[in-house]
């Protein structure tokens, strides 16, 4: 029978709606990435004390994009070999003490295991791009009016840059690292994976941020309706939505995802209301690089169990080959 939410699988299969980016799309983001490298790439880490043998679990501090500190969570494996190394990002304002927990998991399968704090969400994060104008509870309106100061410009930076952070350190072997999270994780995951030439895996469960113009219409719940929400407030200013518009697609994943060049593998629900799973093949069918996405029937916005240990093969395939 169809499934109830959204389009039909074989018609998602073949969802391709035609890109949005702009003309100075591609400037736009070596433009961005010039300023971010005006930064210096220096870090800090502090041990921090955790149960568990052979391990060991920092805090780390590092300059982000426009000089804002931002802070990650680190573990890795004692060990005197150099480390394959993995980069998370987290969902949508969602970390549970520092997510420490869930790092280490990772990292004993024997992997450097950084998660980067999105700025403003979440402890010692700090978001310090100014907007010009107003915006809803959230982030997804914030610097809306104007491409330079959306909210989401410094996250992809912040994310490029947690990749480099994990890259110079010691204990890494910087040719062997992936990129991995889910819903607005997954989104930033897509992101680097564009805008880094580091990673050679990225693993993106149900990605946020792709093709707004579906998500608006089609969203009945989540972070997507902050827009949604914006407009309302503005009935009487469609200008305003179409300027936001036009910034929104420098930051979608479905423009984005042409400029992928590493191993890609996604996972969605097909009854995800908070992703709606045509804005995930959006993104998905235009990628150009190698790729796969796992489609789950009776799942929505979760993390499905069956993934798990396809998501571990595929970092032992791509990260551990020696």
């Amino acid at each position: 029978m169809p499934q109830p939410y959204d389009m039909p699988l074989e018609q998602l299969q073949q969802y391709k709606p035609a890109a949005t980016a702009a003309e100075d799309f591609d400037s736009f983001w070596e433009e961005t990435l010039q300023e971010l490298h005006t930064v210096p790439l220096t870090y800090e880490r502090h041990e921090i004390s955790y149960p568990v043998k052979n391990m060991k679990v920092y805090q780390v501090f590092f300059k982000g994009f426009n000089n804002s500190q931002i802070e990650a969570v680190l573990a890795m494996p004692i060990t005197d070999k150099p480390l394959p190394g993995i980069v998370e990002f987290h969902g949508y304002n969602w970390v549970n003490d520092r997510d420490k927990h869930d790092v280490v998991n990772l990292a004993l399968k024997g992997y450097a295991v950084m998660r980067m704090f999105c700025r403003g969400q979440y402890a010692g994060s700090i978001d310090n791009v100014i907007s010009s104008n107003g915006h809803v509870a959230g982030w997804m309106t914030k610097g809306i009016q104007n491409k330079y100061e959306y909210y989401y410009r410094a996250v992809y930076m912040d994310a490029v840059r947690t990749i480099d952070i994990l890259a110079a350190m010691p204990e890494v072997d910087a040719s062997h690292i992936a990129v991995t999270g889910g819903s607005q994780g997954g989104a930033i995951t897509l992101a680097a994976a564009a805008l880094s030439t580091v990673p050679i895996v990225a693993v993106a469960d149900h990605p946020y941020l792709s093709h707004f113009e579906r998500a608006i219409d089609a969203t009945p719940t989540g972070p997507y309706y902050e827009l949604n929400e914006y407009f309302r407030r503005y009935s009487d200013r469609p200008d305003l939505e179409e300027n936001a518009k036009l910034t929104l697609s420098y930051f979608d994943m479905m423009n984005l995802a042409p400029r992928i060049t590493c191993y890609t593998w996604m996972t969605i629900g097909l009854i995800d209301d908070i992703t709606p799973p045509s804005t995930v093949f959006a993104a998905y069918n235009h990628l150009q690089c190698k790729k796969d996405i796992a489609v789950y029937r009776y799942y929505g916005h979760d993390q499905v169990p069956a993934s798990i240990p396809v998501r571990l093969q595929i970092f032992m395939d791509y990260l551990q080959t020696t």
